[in-house]
């Protein structure tokens, strides 16, 4: 009994300092801005809005990581959230941003995230011409390769027919 009770005590333990540990990850806040709308395309405008200030207070945001530089969050006329605007810049690349905030009065830290995408969630895309798979494909984009292989196959063919036709009956080669 004393030899199992050792281990596991050892397991017990290792597992309850591994909890603690993990303890103050779950307890912080993220996301404590909210992106509207959370995924938009190059050029589209995106509205940032938080409670995180408190009532009437304002933050200055940073959305350099999309390359739209800093912007102003304040409260509206009858708003109590301190929000604020900025444009995506066309030249954006699809992928996940990380916007931030910071609080003006207290410094706090918060952020949201951003998803630029290529196309609109609304409107679907269907794929257009022909697959890039390399060499092969006897249907592909270019009407006058096709036939030009098409036509040195047929050559091959006839000059190998004759061939093994004069071999067999003997007339040499």
């Amino acid at each position: 009994m004393r030899r199992t009770a050792r281990p596991l005590t050892c397991t017990a333990l290792a597992v309850a300092a591994a909890a603690l540990a993990a303890a103050p990850a779950y307890g912080a806040p993220t996301g404590d801005v909210e992106v509207s709308p959370a995924s938009v395309v190059p050029g589209g405008q995106v509205t940032l809005r938080t409670a995180a200030c408190g009532d009437g207070g304002t933050a200055t945001g940073d959305a350099s990581a999309v390359g739209a530089g800093s912007l102003s969050l304040a409260p509206g006329r009858h708003e109590q959230n301190a929000t604020g605007r900025f444009r995506v810049p066309p030249s954006a690349q699809p992928g996940t941003y990380e916007i931030t905030a910071t609080c003006t009065g207290s410094g706090r830290r918060i952020t949201g995230d951003l998803v630029v995408t290529l196309t609109s969630e609304g409107r679907q895309v269907h794929p257009r011409g022909s697959v890039k798979t390399g060499v092969g494909g006897a249907l592909g984009p270019d009407p006058v390769q096709t036939a030009a292989g098409v036509a040195a196959l047929a050559v091959a063919a006839a000059g190998g027919t004759w061939l093994l036709h004069r071999r067999a009956r003997g007339d040499g080669i």
